[in-house]
This record gives structure tokens, sequence and C-alpha cells, in this order.
């Protein structure tokens, strides 16, 4: 027999609120706990788990539901079990107590970012398991380690060249989850079709060293720098459509996405408060300074003085043209040399066009039917992008809400008071597994 919304609603609390208390910060990490304590709970409805683990302490959770047809398409729910810091002085409650207040919010680090999206999946994948039906395809669950920072070559960068066989057909993993309400009556509900490319760069400006007790008349580095930083943060990057951000346009304004590109982006902004944040950065690159060095002393004027920026770019954007884009932001008359510090990372796309696409937006027409999808790219880098690259997997990021609202989004994930509402974990739960039963077959 099925579960009830309300009985998916508190087994997934439950498990949210035991992984929230695995402090699963990053830097260090240490996912593994946070990882056995889901094969624990997965092995225990039956399903074959398997950890895997580049580093003992940051191991990878993989468990799968094998299906009746090798040939039938396979879906991985997909996951990361590392959060970002806090600072618990500045929580209401404490970050990695898995608090749950009397209005039905659960408080933590990661409550949003991305341990509900973690506990409902695990919890859609038991609730199938228990089911006693056996899907025609495969469906894998995977809980990696090493996202919110990725350096260390732990987590699913790792995973797709050791584990080929993780390899699924379509993917549903984080990126969006904003339901939003128009200022023309309509709502939307993010999806996530793809994702913009990360790179790093340092401008550095060349100027006279000197004695910083003598600074008249020195052009040192420092103060061409500024003038560098200046002219960076007003730039304004030529703006182009992708086949997404085209789709998008089309869905947000009712018709074809034809015409001045700048006027039709003002007017689809108007739409909600959210939109200039959420979709402004995807129609070019974006150049945001980020970490200076100087001189080494403070009582020299340095010869050379730089600026980080991280880049992020639209997908398939190549080096040659961020430099040109570099080049004229920022000018001449004053000396600089640029550096790629990191090349492009990201950048892949899926088609909005695929069976996955539609079964997601069947359930919003049986569940949510005065909502429609939107397709964004991701301003941000997610693993979505290592499975598009390794298998050519079809990966979308979305993880519906209705009772968590945009503001609490926008302002606690990666900030304090994380925190989600519970009705969501239990709406959340029931749409992976019409998802998985939707895409995969019964």
């Amino acid at each position: 027999m099925e579960a009830s919304v309300v009985d998916l609603r508190a087994e997934a609390t439950s498990l949210l609120r035991e992984l929230l208390r695995v402090d699963t910060s990053n830097p260090p990490g240490g996912e593994t706990p946070a990882a056995e304590l889901l094969a624990e709970y997965l092995a225990g409805q039956g399903i074959e788990c398997e950890m895997v683990a580049r580093d003992p302490t940051r191991a990878n959770l993989v468990a799968r539901l094998r299906g009746r047809d090798p040939g039938a398409p396979s879906l991985m729910l997909l996951g990361h079990t590392d959060v970002v810091p806090a600072d618990a002085e500045r929580w209401t409650h404490p970050p990695f107590a898995g608090v749950v207040d009397d209005d039905g919010w659960i408080w933590g680090r990661g409550a949003l970012d991305m341990k509900n999206e973690v506990a409902t999946r695990a919890v859609a994948m038991a609730e199938i398991a228990r089911s006693g039906v056996t899907l025609d395809g495969d469906l894998v669950f995977v809980a990696v380690a090493d996202e919110e920072d990725g350096t260390n070559d732990v987590g699913l960068s790792w995973l797709v060249r050791e584990r080929p066989d993780v390899a699924t057909d379509y993917v549903i993993n984080e990126g969006a989850a904003e339901r939003l309400r128009l200022s023309d009556g309509r709502t939307v509900v993010t999806i996530t079709v793809g994702e913009k490319a990360a790179a790093a760069v340092r401008v550095t400006a060349l100027g006279t060293s000197g004695h910083s007790s003598a600074p008249e008349g020195v052009n040192h580095a420092v103060v061409a720098l500024a003038e560098l930083i200046r002219r960076l943060t007003t730039y304004r990057p030529r703006r182009r459509l992708l086949p997404p951000t085209q789709t998008l346009l089309e869905r947000l304004l009712g018709h074809g996405a034809e015409g001045d590109l700048d006027a039709m982006l003002q007017q689809a902004t108007a739409l909600h408060p959210a939109l200039p944040q959420l979709i402004g950065p995807l129609f070019s690159t974006t150049i945001a300074p980020t970490r200076l060095q100087g001189s080494p002393a403070l009582n020299v004027l340095p010869g050379r003085a730089s600026v980080d920026c991280d880049c992020r770019v639209l997908p398939g954007t190549t080096v040659e043209e961020l430099w040109e884009e570099l080049t004229d932001a920022l000018g001449s008359g004053v000396p600089y040399e640029l550096e790629l510090l990191d090349p492009p990372v990201g950048g892949t796309v899926s088609a909005v066009t695929s069976p996955l696409y539609d079964a997601c937006a069947d359930f919003l027409t049986r569940h949510d039917p005065e909502a429609i999808l939107l397709p964004l790219l991701c301003t941000g880098f997610t693993d979505s992008h290592y499975l598009r690259e390794a298998f050519g997997s079809v990966a979308y990021g979305l993880w519906p809400s209705r009772s968590t609202p945009h503001e609490i989004w926008s302002t606690t994930v990666h900030s304090e008071d994380e925190r989600v509402h519970a009705d969501d974990l239990g709406y959340a739960t029931a749409f992976h597994v019409e998802l998985c039963h939707a895409l995969l077959g019964h």
C-alpha cells in the first residue's frame, strides 16, 4: 500500500533531521557518517547499497533498484551530503541540531542546500522499494561528497571516472525550487536545464614601486588597480540568446523571443522582484572581482597589484571570447596583465524537450495546475555537469516546493537561519515517487 503524503512528510522529516545533525561542513567535509546514515536507512528497505570512496572519510553512496528491462530508460536521484560552514552565533537555532519549531519549520545548515533534497529522494526510493513494484528501468540514488568545494576530487568528478556504471539516461538534481506568482497573475515553477561555466581570471595592474612615505607622483599599482576594478564593475557585457533562454523568454512574455533583447529582458524581469537576479545573468558573461593582492609590506608602494575575478560565461563560450570581453572591459591607458587561473568548468545544457521534462510538467498539471515550468540556466555550478559531460545524461534541477517562499530560499541558503517547511518534504517526496513511476514504468 502506498504511503500518504502525510506519512511521507513524517518519514522525510525524520531522516532530514538526522542528516542535519551530522556536521558535514566543507571544508573539511567528513561526509562518510552522512553516507553511512543513508546506507543504513536504505538497506533497511532492502535496497542494494555501496559505499564508494577515494578518501575513507569522504565516502559517496550509490544505491540501486534494478529494473526488469535492461533496455528501459534509467534515472538517477542525485544529491550531495556536504554543506557550507555555519557561524552558529548568528543562528536562531543551532545549525546542526535539526530543530523543528511549532510552525513546521526545520532549521539547520543544509535544510535547503541540499539535505532536504537528499532526504526526500532517499525516502522516495524507499517507498518504491517497499511497494513491491518492480520498475522497468533502473533507479539509482547517488549521494556524493565535496560538491560545495569540489577541489579535492573525491565526489562526483572522481566517481564518474572510477565508476562509469553509475551512468543513467536521466538525472534529477538540485538547481531550482522557486515558485513565483507573477505580476500578471500567472505562476511559474523554475527548473534548471543547464548551467553557466565558471572561470577564474587574475587581472594584474602594473605600476611603479616606491616608498609609501612619499606617494605623491608615484604611479603605483594599487591606484591603477582601483581604476581597472571600476572598469570591470561598470562594464556591460554583450547579451545573447541561447535555445534555453529563448524558451525562457517565450514562456515569460507569451510570444516569440524576437526583437530587441534588452527590451524583452526588461519586460520579463519586471514580472517578479526575484527575476532580475534569477534570469538577469543568463544572457551574458558576469565578471565579479573577489580577491585582492597588493603590497607585501605596509610601507611599500607596489609595482604590481592584482584582483582575482570569478567569471561566469554562457555555455559554449571560449577562452578567446572571454579574453575579448575582458579586454573590452579593461580598456586602454592603464597597463595590466591577464592570467587564466582556472579554465572554464561547467557550461553544459540539456534539451528542454525530453520525457523527463514532460514528466515534471505532468506532475505540476496534476498537483499545481495553475503553474507552468520555467526553464533556467543555473548561474552557479552543480554536479549535473559531470554527468552530462561524461555520459550525455539529460539532467535537470528541480525540487518542487509550495510552502517555503522564495524569500527564504534567497536569503538563507549559504547564510544563517537556513530552514525548510516540513510540508514541502511531503510534497517533494510525492513528486519523486510519481516521477520515477512515470519515467521508468511499472
